[in-house]
């Protein structure tokens, strides 16, 4: 069904269940160890052998010579895969060991499979291999300096932005630079694969079904209907797991020649430079505004690198659609690097532009000595500042973030001036960050079933990587039917479901749930015109459908073959009409040491409006997991790049930093009360990514309210803030 008018009235609006806190379904399972991920199903698949890739040791060149003699030799080794004896592959799918040529580090270059993941390993080690090494980009500030630039995205180049700039009554034109950071999601990338004739099953941890299948079969050459992928729970991806890398391909390409099923899990140290990663930034950022503070040009310049053939992290996205101003230059450009393959890390663009530009609005609000919270306030606008008065948002409640979060967190006790709040040894600071992710949609459908029992199946691609998606598709079906949430099944994951939207981009849960949405409202339908029931005048309650005072129940209607629909929710031309977008604020209170610039949050406050929040419960940890991630990107995180050999050298969660427990206090989210008809029947937007997006910028802006040590440069690690300093008294 499409979608495309604005949602009338419909029986989500009860929210006799939607919009209630509930706790995980999944939960259970997960805590007991019966959620079973890629790598755990030992029942289906009995008998399988070990894989272990190994990666190329050179970031740019050619293998020169491999020798697997030793590692055939070695005990319980079944097969050795190299260039010299892979198949064939499609280029369009994700090919491995095609050829000589290496494009960056830990490149798959070879696969030993053996009876045991211990003989595998070893067997790896006894790879001999010399390479041509060719001189490889790794510097994405060299590379911006010579010039060695491509456009990439949409430039926005309006009014006269140079003279706007110049006659501003405050100005600021200061460069943030953001490094390569890695997803590190606690599941790792892995798969097993087995054939059945012409016909390929996967397990793998994947975010999106239809694309994996799509993009296995492209590689192998065969039809999508012989390629079965499943991804029932996911251990988290953050984007990571929308590509498709060498594992289950490798696994399916040695499951083929041995005729046995074959498994393999990438290392912690190969995912940080065999698979994806967010690219570092340079940004630059001019700003200029009135003695009113109401911006009058607003420059975004955002530099990044890649693999050729790859897009950058567009940080110049948000400022597209976040404040007003008729004069506009914000462009994206491209370098070539060959530094591991850049891609979707959670909130790409947003997280990683808010840093920089909300930041930058602090340095402007700090010129025009107006208060952050309210500078941010005269900057509300109604419409999109590009597309003008005829593109509206849908809804935009940023100003109310902004108000209720300074309300709750006590903004109004901040020092304006930096430096001057101290807790014994700590200097102490507020910080405070808007908001913004877009709002996207896809095409998703599914299946639901009523049986004899009266309990309701709901089937469909969709996945959970964590996010709560098996909760809220039993809510959004037990809202539907009439039903408790305990009479609801849900099954996710399996590409011999309907095809879904997958999870990424924010737009799993709000596209995932329309598509359930439809299909029980088809369901519904089949259910009254069995019943007999008077059509007009309906309602499901208790297991029963109601009309008139006549009550018969579902299990009754269903009888021993039950009731099966399928139903697709498509996406119209609303977004193109409204603006749409799921905006925040972010308060965070930090500590400064003194004496040796150690860095501690003390607490922090999101306010999110973001339509219709389905559970609570889920909302609240997506964003709390926002929160953290952002944390860690403004005071720890960086994948460092050792710009001889164009490879990341913390390759692993010993010397990657994330928080932990002790790096994060308690956290406080609000949820403020909107629907918005114009995004899906369902009234909800997209949250997942908006809890990072600017989390990052309220941290440092608070650093530098209580230290007055601004760090463009990030993470804000104690060597940047020492320095600056006020001496110790």
């Amino acid at each position: 069904m499409l979608f495309n008018s604005p949602a009338p009235r419909n029986p989500i609006d009860n929210e006799t269940v939607v919009g209630h806190p509930h706790v995980r379904i999944d939960g259970p399972l997960k805590v007991s160890g019966q959620a079973r991920y890629a790598y755990e199903y030992n029942d289906e698949i009995p008998n399988a052998a070990y894989g272990f890739m190994l990666g190329a040791g050179i970031a740019t060149g050619s293998i020169r010579s491999i020798d697997t003699k030793a590692a055939e030799r070695a005990p319980g080794v079944l097969l050795v895969l190299t260039y010299k004896n892979a198949p064939k592959q499609g280029d369009d799918g994700a090919p491995q060991l095609q050829g000589t040529d290496i494009k960056h580090y830990d490149q798959a270059i070879a696969f030993v499979v053996a009876e045991t993941f211990e003989q595998a390993r070893a067997a790896v080690g006894m790879i001999k291999v010399e390479y041509s090494k060719s001189r490889g980009t790794f510097d994405l500030g060299a590379v911006k300096d010579s010039g060695e630039v491509t456009r990439y995205a949409a430039d926005t180049h309006m009014g006269d932005f140079q003279k706007a700039f110049s006659a501003a009554a405050a100005s600021v034109d200061v460069t943030y630079t953001t490094p390569d950071q890695s997803h590190s999601m606690m599941e790792p990338h892995a798969s097993i694969a087995k054939w059945d004739g012409d016909k390929l099953t996967v397990y793998t941890s994947h975010q999106i079904i239809h694309s994996a299948q799509a993009n296995i079969a492209d590689t192998f050459g065969i039809p999508q209907d012989n390629v079965r992928v499943v991804s029932a729970y996911v251990g988290g991806g953050f984007g990571s797991k929308l590509v498709v890398y060498s594992d289950p391909i490798l696994a399916a390409m040695a499951a083929r020649q041995l005729g046995r099923p074959v498994k393999v899990a990438l290392t912690r140290p190969q995912i940080y430079n065999h698979t994806t990663h967010r690219a570092a930034t340079i940004q630059h950022l001019r700003l200029g505004a009135g003695a009113d503070g109401r911006l009058t040009a607003v420059g975004h310049q955002v530099w990044c690198g890649n693999q050729a053939g790859h897009g950058p992290e567009n940080a110049a996205a948000q400022t597209k659609l976040l404040y007003p101003g008729d004069n506009r230059w914000i462009e994206t450009r491209l370098s070539k690097l060959d530094l591991p393959i850049g891609a979707a890390m959670r909130a790409p663009g947003e997280a990683a532009g808010l840093l920089a530009l909300e930041c930058a609005m602090d340095e402007l609000a700090e010129k025009l000595d107006i208060d952050p919270v309210e500078l941010r306030i005269r900057n509300d606008i109604q419409h999109d500042p590009e597309a003008g008065p005829s593109r509206p948002f849908s809804t935009r409640k940023l100003v109310q973030c902004m108000q209720t979060g300074a309300e709750r967190f006590g903004w109004s006790k901040r020092s304006p001036k930096p430096g001057q709040v101290r807790d014994g040894e700590w200097l102490v600071g507020m910080g405070v960050a808007a908001a913004i992710r877009n709002n996207p949609v896809r095409p998703s459908g599914a299946r639901a079933t009523v049986d004899r029992d009266g309990i309701l199946t709901i089937e469909t691609q969709q996945t959970d990587i964590g996010t709560g998606s098996y909760t809220i598709l039993a809510m959004i079906g037990a809202e539907m039917l009439g039903l408790p949430v305990e009479a609801v099944r849900v099954k996710l994951g399996d590409s011999d479901f309907p095809e879904a939207a997958g999870s990424g981009g924010s737009f799993g849960a709000n596209s995932s749930s329309t598509g359930v949405y439809y299909t029980c409202s088809a369901l519904r339908d089949e259910i009254v015109r069995r019943s007999g029931l008077n059509t007009s005048d309906v309602s499901f309650s208790d297991g029963s459908v109601i009309s008139q005072g006549h009550s018969i129940r579902l299990a009754d209607i269903a009888g021993d073959a039950g009731i099966s629909v399928e139903e697709k929710a498509e996406f119209g031309d609303l977004q193109k009409k409204f603006a749409q977008a799921a905006f925040g604020a972010h308060f965070a209170e930090v500590g400064v040491d003194i004496a040796t610039g150690e860095i501690r949050v003390r607490r922090m406050l999101s306010v999110c409006a973001a339509g219709r929040i389905i559970n609570p419960v889920t909302a609240r940890s997506q964003c709390l997991g926002g929160m953290t991630m952002g944390i860690g990107a403004a005071l720890m995180e960086e994948c460092v790049v050792d710009k001889r050999y164009g490879y990341f050298v913390n390759h692993d969660l010993a010397e990657y930093q994330v928080p932990v427990h002790a790096d994060i206090p308690d956290l406080d989210v609000v949820f403020l009360d909107e629907v918005d008809d114009q995004s899906s029947p369902i009234r909800a937007k997209g949250l997942g990514e908006l809890g990072i997006c600017g989390v990052g910028a309220a941290v440092a802006n608070a650093v530098y309210n209580a230290c007055g040590v601004r760090v463009r440069d990030y993470p804000l690690t104690m060597d940047k803030i020492i320095a600056g300093l006020p001496a110790i008294g």
